[in-house]
């Protein structure tokens, strides 16, 4: 892949450093490749694609780790989490990045919130067919009373959107004032028709049948029944005040979306692309509970979650879920159907973003990857035909810039290096 060096390159971009002074390595965590059968050559090629997105200047920090037979074979960061950014002040102290750093999964958390649901299908407290309204009576106003549970997964519930709200800070950290309007709006479509991503609303609407069946939010729930069987720091809803701080600072880079792209995202999200990176460094959002867009965790645990999966609901001896609820969360519900609000086909599971053996945002013969993506270049996922599981985090939020081709790039890089079988 050709890409233009970063000064070339239009739009708002980061002062990169010398990749090799700003990389830090978990080494006591890496395997050797071989052990994984691998080579050294291989890794060095998924590493060195990395770097070329960093050096697009675009991310102010990156984190990789990839799992392969269960070892871990890259556990990684390049640039730094705070002081690097286009919204930093100027002469604001550099922090480095490392593995440890967290970040934001943005959209790849549906991933995590549709397992709770799984989770709870499993234990017979909810049944993923069973309509909304059979646990929250107050949302089947406007004929949302046909919408199921398994509409809210696979994103055809019918409200995509909260139509004529605007979309700040103080909305997204109030869950009783979102669900309220979420109870109030008329549907997009019927529910159950028409495919359209449910960018925001479903997870708040998935949060509220967690409650009203378990009487607890979805912070405990996520705990009682992951993270802690599992072992996870962190990986959860939002962080405590104290932790507020070390999370990797968000920044819009590259160029300005045109104005039916930077719509687009509107239509999605209620707000343009700068917006949405702004509005995810606020203290409000990044400590509060947004079922669809704020895990706050490592590129390790993201990548562990993904292990988990992939071994079918086992990790490190510890059973939290049985195979054939992780075989149901990741079958094809959809099938490259065009998704009305993305204005892309897309393979959707419940829960999950699938891959394609012929286009696949997991690189190229992915037929059988799950994960999700996030706003705009997290990726969390695994593929059991190459038996690995993988978590990129990247701090930059560019929307349309050349440079993007370097972050396809890494999942190619890494379908093309890590053999199947």
């Amino acid at each position: 892949m050709i890409l233009l060096p970063r000064r070339w390159l239009p739009g708002r971009h980061v002062d990169i450093a010398d990749p090799r002074a700003v990389t830090t390595t978990n080494t006591t965590a890496e395997v050797e490749p071989r052990a994984v059968g691998l080579t050294s050559a291989a890794v060095a090629a998924i590493w060195a694609s990395v770097v070329t997105l960093y050096e697009t200047g675009l991310h102010p920090a990156l984190a990789l780790t990839l799992r392969r037979h269960g070892k871990v074979v890259l556990d990684r960061a390049l640039g730094h989490a705070k002081g690097a950014s286009p919204v930093d002040p100027e002469g604001a102290p550099k922090v480095l990045a490392t593995p440890s750093t967290l970040f934001n999964f943005f959209s790849a958390s549906k991933a995590v919130t549709a397992m709770v649901i799984h989770h709870l299908d499993e234990r017979g407290l909810l049944h993923l067919d069973d309509a909304v309204v059979e646990y929250v009576p107050e949302f089947g106003r406007h004929g949302k009373d046909r919408a199921t549970l398994r509409h809210l997964l696979t994103h055809r519930a019918g409200i995509p959107v909260l139509r004529g709200v605007p979309v700040d800070v103080e909305l997204l950290a109030d869950e009783r004032r979102i669900l309220e309007l979420l109870c109030d709006a008329e549907p997009v479509s019927v529910p159950g028709r028409r495919l359209a991503y449910h960018a925001i609303t479903g997870g708040f609407v998935l949060g509220e049948v967690v409650r009203r069946v378990t009487g607890k939010g979805l912070r405990e729930v996520l705990a009682e029944a992951f993270l802690k069987p599992l072992g996870f720091a962190h990986f959860n809803y939002g962080v405590s005040p104290a932790l507020a701080d070390s999370v990797a600072v968000n920044a819009f880079t590259g160029l300005r979306p045109p104005a039916p792209m930077d719509a687009l995202l509107r239509r999605s999200l209620g707000v343009g692309a700068v917006q949405a990176a702004e509005l995810s460094n606020a203290r409000p959002y990044v400590t509060g509970v947004v079922p669809s867009g704020n895990i706050i965790g490592t590129a390790d645990e993201g990548c562990r979650f993904f292990e988990m999966l992939l071994r079918e609901g086992a990790l490190g001896g510890e059973r939290v879920l049985e195979a054939r609820t992780v075989r149901r969360a990741i079958a094809e519900q959809t099938y490259l159907e065009m998704d009305s609000f993305l204005g892309l086909p897309v393979r959707y599971g419940m829960g999950f973003m699938l891959g394609g053996d012929t286009f696949s945002i997991y690189g190229s013969n992915t037929g059988r990857a799950f994960g999700h993506v996030g706003f705009t270049n997290i990726i969390a996922w695994a593929d059991p035909d190459r038996d690995l599981s993988a978590c990129l985090m990247c701090s930059g939020k560019p929307f349309v810039t050349p440079g993007q081709l370097a972050w396809l790039g890494v999942m190619r890089t890494i379908a093309d290096r890590v053999p199947r079988g």
